[in-house]
């Protein structure tokens, strides 16, 4: 009986022995150590998804341009109309793997720096604040970056807890490769350690050199378990994707081009009309603005092509789910899902045999990227060959 006790007590210690092995080693194994390389933090305070993806590309390109570690940012996501009515801040890796950028670039999460690195690096009195010149004029005393006036600049730092001691102005110099040299010299991280900026270092929309990162965003376990799921239930392959973005606001918007007051380069037109502005193809209200018998031709023509099973609908507005069934007569089953996450919607685009997407719109040019760096077709309204106007639009 003692020999099976003393057995017992050995058996137990091993164990635990064990387990706080293990534990060191996950410890030591997750462990964060300071980039003496410096960071890029910003806040992706312009528009929702789309743009703020848009931008993502950019910040993450000018990260590796000045060799600084990308603390990676939470998207912003609108609860305006629904539950909690206010701004929800989502991990990154909640949608897509934070690893996978770590094949193009070294990247941390904006949460695991706030938690892990800055109280020891980057200590209160010391988070410096930087804008440009043109940006403090906004402030007060004019010599202020607003790092957190309004909505969402305030809500974003406040979710990740920081109070900014000093701003520190900066002009003449863009976020281009062309200004590099200067970026190096005036904030060489031994310096400045970490860049806190108010918005994206990068253009809207994401520029051609860039639109190729999209191969680095990669979706989550989860979105690929759940998104997958949806499909097998809902859908049958083949099947055309399609985006439909016609609310109202967006109806205000295109109007512009009627007015004159937007050109063919319009939030995310490049992709369709070219990115030069000298050879940009023409943009036609169709193709920012589609009406039903545009939704219609379109969908009928790539049904045909693709020989598809299945239509999905994600839409901001109006689905014309109910004109489409009447189009095909029951035989392409006409499938909406309107998620809660707008996210679901991207990837059941993006996995589409075809996708027809609105030219204007950064939401379908993620779903346009991502089937791109895929190697998947995609179309857009107006345009059933992207570079090339349909001969009605000529």
């Amino acid at each position: 009986m003692a020999v099976n006790r003393q057995s017992f007590i050995v058996v137990m210690l091993i164990y635990v022995l064990s387990a706080l092995v293990l534990q060191s080693c996950r410890t030591f194994a997750g462990e964060v150590k300071w980039d003496e390389n410096g960071y890029v933090l910003y806040c992706p305070c312009m528009g929702r998804f789309g743009n703020q993806a848009d931008h993502f590309l950019g910040s993450l390109a000018f990260a590796k341009m000045l060799n600084r570690t990308l603390a990676v940012p939470p998207w912003i996501v609108y609860h305006h109309h629904t539950p909690p009515y206010t701004n929800v801040h989502v991990p990154y890796s909640e949608f897509f793997q934070l690893e996978a950028l770590s094949t193009y670039h070294r990247v941390v999460s904006l949460e695991t720096f706030m938690e892990e690195l800055a109280p020891k690096y980057w200590p209160v009195g010391q988070r410096n604040a930087y804008c440009y010149e043109t940006a403090a004029q906004r402030s007060a005393d004019k010599k202020s970056c607003p790092m957190k006036d309004g909505n969402p600049f305030g809500p974003f730092w406040d979710y990740v807890g920081v109070q900014f001691d000093k701003s520190i102005l900066f002009g003449g110099i863009s976020f281009s490769v062309y200004h590099q040299p200067q970026w190096m010299k005036k904030f060489p991280p031994s310096v400045h350690p970490v860049l806190a900026l108010p918005g994206a270092p990068a253009q809207f929309p994401v520029i051609e050199e860039h639109a190729g990162l999209q191969r680095y965003v990669v979706w989550s376990d989860k979105m690929v378990k759940e998104g997958e799921e949806h499909i097998a239930s809902l859908l049958t392959r083949p099947y055309v994707g399609i985006h439909l973005r016609i609310g109202i606001d967006w109806q205000n918007a295109c109007k512009m081009l009627k007015t004159g007051d937007a050109g063919p380069h319009f939030m995310a037109s490049p992709q369709c009309v070219g990115y030069n502005r000298q050879s940009a193809l023409p943009l036609t209200m169709t193709m920012c603005l589609p009406d039903l018998s545009e939704i219609r031709r379109a969908v009928k023509l790539w049904v045909k092509k693709t020989a598809a099973r299945s239509v999905y609908i994600a839409t901001d507005s109006e689905s014309h789910s109910r004109d489409l069934e009447k189009v095909f007569k029951g035989k392409v089953k006409v499938v909406t899902l309107q998620p809660e996450s707008a996210q679901m919607d991207l990837y059941i685009l993006g996995k589409a045999d075809h996708f027809v997407g609105n030219c204007v719109s950064s939401f379908s040019a993620f779903v346009k990227r991502q089937r791109d760096v895929q190697g998947l077709s995609s179309s857009f309204f107006g345009m059933d060959k992207p570079g090339k106007l349909n001969k009605e639009e000529l």
